[in-house]
């Protein structure tokens, strides 16, 4: 058992029977009353995001995950297989496990698996991957203001929003953490 003055960020507990990993955490001492801990609190398995605020000392649990690393292999209709690079043991995921994630797979990327003992709890994708433009709008002579965008859909059908001067066929590098375009590669 862990307290609240034990808390740091990327710590993962268990509260209201799920885990959850501690975005942020502010310690606040007001003028009347007891102390808290106001926290972001990232759901480790479908990601999203709440805020709880604890009382100063409340005792949660400290779960530890073990992380490895593994290398994606390819899609089989209904679950992604991947691969430990020293056993070559192969392990299949659910969709349901990757959500959103699953759009920036792509063959041999490498990736992490967050487990619990046997359990997968999630994966850990790079933070940034490189995936080709399958369909785009063309640029139009004169649309090229400062800043001008498009929108354009990637070979995992992942859909992003890029400059004009990107065309389909070329490789954009994309941001996994915000799903947004940073460079053309």
């Amino acid at each position: 058992m862990a307290s609240t003055a034990d808390f740091r960020n990327g710590m993962i507990i268990r509260f209201k029977n799920d885990l959850y990993e501690i975005v942020e955490f502010q310690h606040v001492k007001p003028g009347k009353g007891g102390a808290f801990v106001r926290t972001k609190l990232k759901n480790a398995k479908t990601g999203s995001v709440i805020d709880n605020t604890f009382r100063a000392g409340e005792k949660v649990e400290e779960v530890r995950l073990e992380k490895h690393k593994m290398e994606y292999l390819y899609n089989d209709g209904t679950n992604y297989v991947i691969m430990d690079p020293v056993t070559y043991n192969q392990i299949e995921i659910s969709e349901e496990l990757l959500g959103e994630r699953k759009l920036y797979l792509t063959e041999n990327i490498n990736i992490a698996i967050l487990t619990i003992g046997e359990e997968i709890i999630s994966i850990e994708l790079p933070t940034t991957v490189n995936l080709k433009v399958t369909e785009c709008e063309p640029a139009v002579k004169g649309n090229t203001v400062t800043g001008a965008t498009k929108n354009a859909i990637l070979e995992t059908g992942l859909k992003v929003v890029v400059p004009m001067f990107v065309s389909q066929g070329e490789i954009v590098k994309i941001d996994t953490r915000t799903g947004e375009y940073l460079e053309r590669t």
